[in-house]
């Protein structure tokens, strides 16, 4: 994957964090600081990876049940973006884990 898909993934990671934060808190309910750390950020993150893979497996299993209303192009296409999803969820993952090694091998 290249450094541009992962800025991408970056900056929509950017995007829905800062989406999070100007969400209007309920009607009657306490003022609380909104919650919206870096393993919240992840959490929301991986379960979007998480549902377009359940997606895809829900189309294709509803493709090779036969029903009419399902078209291979639908699957397909779903599959490719829960593909894309998995792909570049791992490519952050390996990321972190680089600069967290590279952060444990500096000298104190």
């Amino acid at each position: 994957m290249s450094d541009m898909d992962v800025s991408r993934v970056l900056a929509q990671i950017r995007a829905l964090q800062a989406q999070a934060a100007l969400r209007p808190a309920a009607p009657g309910a306490a003022a609380a600081p909104p919650k919206t750390g870096f393993d919240d950020l992840l959490k929301k993150a991986i379960g979007q990876v998480n549902d377009s893979q359940q997606a895809a497996a829900r189309l294709q299993e509803a493709f090779s049940r036969g029903e009419r209303t399902v078209e291979l192009a639908d699957v397909m296409l779903a599959s490719a973006k829960a593909q894309v999803n998995f792909k570049a969820m791992t490519e952050v993952r390996n990321r972190l884990v680089a600069a967290y090694q590279d952060i444990m091998n500096m000298p104190v």
